[in-house]
């Protein structure tokens, strides 16, 4: 049995009402960005991958785990711990707090080891100040990447399907990213490379998202007959005959994350919460947000080749 296989709900019709939910979730997020920039200086919380910092290599004498040792140090609120070469070689990355040096954060590393593992079960071998992994060059290529990704976007559906098409999908995914950097704002996540990698994976999947269901609205507009139809319940007919496959998708995606981010490592657990995020505004906007901006940009636009074909009798009649 097809879930939602006999759906006929009227989405387009409750747009209006989808445009003030997503308004104030965008104010809301904008609003949180200048707050955190009033409070901490920046609009996200970076962690030490943007904001560099020290980095302490540790050997132990045995074989202890990352586990064990990113608890003995706080946890997932705790400093980045990862493997480096060998099973009992470790790489501490912490913030530098102002005004504090490397050794201070040596010393502070090297007594919560202490208190955990024991005092000479452990070497601190490297002890350095690194900077940030990705600084503002890389800020502003990552920038320019996802607007790149925009154009091809636009440039792709124009071809595939109609300009209109490409613009409604490009104004559905900088809904859905302008909402997702105004959560992590809110609730200061901290920004680390796997919460990069969870935004553009949001990018590909809303993307993804909007093409299925403009495919078959593309597909009903083209079908004998349509033209006689209202526009409207065209495309809320497409929006209902591509529901099941939406929620099939997005739920046993949804299910897998949510089991991350339960039984997951720490170390994903932010990851997995964007995802989580980006899947639920992308399955969102792609209903509420694209279908919608689509309607508009064709009242605004026209309805393409109907249109010519009401100009083509007039302007022989001249």
């Amino acid at each position: 049995m097809r879930l939602f296989a006999n759906a006929n709900y009227k989405f387009i019709e409750k747009r209006r009402t989808a445009y003030v939910v997503s308004a104030v979730t965008v104010v809301v997020g904008i609003v949180a960005m200048l707050a955190n920039v009033a409070l901490i200086g920046s609009w996200q919380n970076y962690g030490v991958d943007f904001t560099g910092g020290s980095l302490v290599q540790v050997h132990f004498n045995e074989d202890h785990g990352v586990g064990p040792v990113r608890d003995a140090l706080g946890g997932a609120s705790g400093p980045e711990v990862t493997r480096f070469d060998g099973e009992n070689e470790f790489v501490i990355r912490a913030p530098l707090d102002e005004g504090a040096s490397v050794d201070a954060v040596r010393e502070s590393i090297e007594g919560q080891l202490e208190a955990a593992f024991g005092p000479g079960s452990f070497e601190i071998s490297r002890t350095e100040l690194v900077g940030p992994k990705i600084g503002a060059e890389l800020q502003q290529k990552a920038l320019l990447a996802i607007l790149f990704s925009f154009a091809l976007t636009l440039i792709y559906l124009a071809i595939r399907f109609e300009l209109r098409f490409g613009m409604a999908a490009v104004i559905a995914t900088m809904h859905d990213i302008l909402i997702t950097l105004g959560f992590l704002a809110l609730f200061r996540v901290e920004i680390a490379l796997p919460t990069v990698a969870a935004i553009l994976t949001i990018v590909g999947y809303s993307l993804n998202d909007t093409i299925v269901v403009f495919d078959r609205i593309r597909e009903n507009m083209a079908a004998k007959g349509a033209r006689k139809l209202d526009q409207i319940e065209l495309i809320d007919r497409s929006i209902n005959e591509t529901l099941p496959r939406t929620v099939l998708t997005s739920g046993t995606t949804l299910a897998v994350l949510v089991a991350l981010l339960l039984v997951g490592p720490a170390v994903i657990r932010d990851f997995s919460l964007v995802l989580i995020l980006g899947v639920m505004i992308g399955t969102y906007s792609s209903i509420f947000v694209a279908s919608p901006a689509l309607v508009e940009i064709r009242k605004r636009m026209g309805d393409g080749d109907r249109d010519r074909k009401k100009r083509r009798p007039q302007a022989a009649s001249v």
